[in-house]
């Protein structure tokens, strides 16, 4: 980008507030990418752009309100859905709604801006390493994001390849944070064009883009080379029910009996059906099932005999566990007998849904009906179920987190995601979080059984192949077979860390090899 009269050196020229603009357009044109609408070519232009403002800017503020714009915009309409759950109980929280719509995306996008003032200090000045450079910086904060506090890993860049499962293979081998940073390389090879003859400028688009080109490949020679019908686990069938029932109704006590009989209803005659286990989903019993002696005798009789039914549901904690007394949103296992075999308790615990951060000084309630807050579970474990291996719940939000999603020391055969989706009604957010949930699969080498009260429920392979699926806003059932474990992938051995180290690893390289040729001289 030399000499004051490349179109682009007169772009940057532009007034402080003119690229700025620029900047939140991009990220609005960024949010096209992600489910359900799925063009992920947008990102292409969107990222070039934010690329592009913040390689040609020298300050420090400069770089950090750009990223900020742009991350503002891309989650304001990403995340927009969010909206819904305030109208649940409008008289109460409506008030919150637009506090939460551009809240929570202005929060999210100080992460990206931090990235971006990352990138201004460690700057090489020369155009590919730059982009290089930016990219890193990038993936590094969207990793924080994820992260820090209680973290929220929600569309990541990698989540824009949904309706591309040759891409979405990559996750098996560098991780939702990997494929992030070779999406955002791959996004940003246009600037390529910008600068140097026209060999160097080809090598460079070649280096940017081959990354996101080698992971097309090896994943579609990956699903090339999986048996073309997953192989399932002998003598074990699962029938998924999804009851649909509103989120205005889910919690009134009076509806109680009427919501049991709905899930009762669905699951009559699945042994004789051949279905070995049925699966209730997060809250399907809004009372404490495990003091309701009649509701067991209930969902004992039509469990199969040898089987389970696993179920969502709150419960009190009993003397003798930590916080005895304290209520959980829990998964628990069911026999014929209608007794509790197993229990588990959410553990990653949504903000401001099920409890409130800093409650001794904020004087606002959490969405969720009830009073005071879930208490959080010890964290991931497998459990033990009749008749089928064992199995690692999952309860809602916990399956957005990559490398979480078991006890690696007491590894489980499958995935179970239990949700409640209706709080978002027939928004992108149920579209968003099957598609985030459905890395898990391909991540852990794991088949992800989902099922929704309502939102989208379905059961994916470890290749995440959908085998069946009850779409948004459907009252149903469904009898899958239980697709069998692969080979443990490579993400699952190491997890997050040596993308950590790799993206650190670059941050460092980049800065060793600062070149003194062919320098850009844009400014501010």
């Amino acid at each position: 980008m030399r000499g004051s009269d490349h179109p682009l050196a007169r772009l940057l020229r532009l007034p402080f507030l003119a690229r700025f603009a620029m900047a939140l357009v991009a990220g609005w044109g960024a949010s096209y990418a992600l489910p359900p609408v799925g063009l992920y070519w947008t990102m292409v232009p969107a990222f070039s752009m934010l690329a592009l403002l913040v390689v040609g800017t020298r300050g420090v503020w400069g770089a950090f309100g750009l990223c900020w714009a742009f991350a503002f915009a891309f989650h304001l309409f990403g995340l927009s859905w969010i909206g819904e759950a305030f109208l649940v109980d409008a008289e109460q929280f409506a008030w919150m709604r637009p506090i939460a719509i551009a809240g929570l995306p202005a929060g999210l996008a100080l992460i990206a801006g931090l990235g971006g003032v990352l990138f201004v200090m460690l700057r090489s000045r020369n155009l590919f390493q730059d982009v290089v450079l930016f990219a890193t910086c990038f993936t590094l904060a969207e990793w924080v994001r994820g992260n820090i506090l209680t973290g929220f890993p929600w569309n990541l860049p990698v989540h824009v390849w949904d309706q591309v499962l040759a891409v979405q293979q990559g996750v098996a081998w560098v991780g939702p944070y990997g494929l992030s940073l070779i999406t955002l390389l791959a996004a940003s090879a246009p600037l390529a064009l910008a600068e140097g003859n026209w060999r160097r400028r080809m090598l460079a688009l070649v280096l940017l883009a081959l990354p996101l080109g080698l992971v097309a490949v090896a994943g579609e020679s990956r699903l090339n080379h999986a048996p073309t019908k997953s192989p399932v686990v002998a003598g074990v069938k699962l029938r998924l029910v999804q009851p649909n029932i509103a989120q205005k109704d889910k919690w009134r006590p009076e509806k109680n009996d009427e919501h049991l009989a709905v899930h009762l209803q669905l699951s009559e005659g699945a042994g004789a059906a051949g279905v070995t286990h049925i699966i209730w989903p997060e809250a399907a019993t809004p009372f404490l099932l495990a003091e309701s002696p009649a509701a067991l005798q209930a969902i004992g009789r039509i469990t199969p005999v040898g089987g389970a039914t696993i179920i969502g549901t709150p419960r009190r904690r009993a003397a003798g566990e930590a916080s005895p007394g304290a209520f959980a949103n829990s998964v628990v296992t069911v026999s014929s007998a209608g007794t509790i075999d197993a229990t588990y308790d959410k553990h990653h615990l949504v903000p401001f849904g099920e409890y409130v951060p800093l409650s001794r000084w904020l004087p606002i309630d959490r969405i969720a009906p009830g009073r005071g807050g879930f208490a959080a579970g010890k964290g991931p474990r497998s459990i033990t179920v009749p008749g089928a291996p064992a199995f690692s719940p999952l309860v809602c939000y916990e399956a957005i987190f990559p490398g979480e999603a078991y006890d690696t020391t007491d590894p489980p055969s499958w995935l179970l995601n239990v949700t409640n989706d209706a709080w978002f009604g027939s928004s992108a957010g149920p579209h968003q979080h099957l598609a985030i949930a459905r890395l898990r699969s391909i991540e852990s080498g794991k088949s992800l059984v989902r099922v929704a009260n309502t939102g989208i429920s379905s059961v994916y392979d470890a290749y995440g192949r959908s085998l069946g699926m009850i779409p948004l806003g459907t009252m149903g059932y469904i009898d899958v077979a239980l697709p069998r474990a692969i080979d443990v992938p490579v993400y699952a051995l190491y997890g997050d860390w040596h993308i950590i180290v790799l993206l650190v690893g670059m941050l460092v390289v980049g800065r060793l090899l600062e070149s003194k040729r062919h320098r850009h001289n844009v400014v501010l």
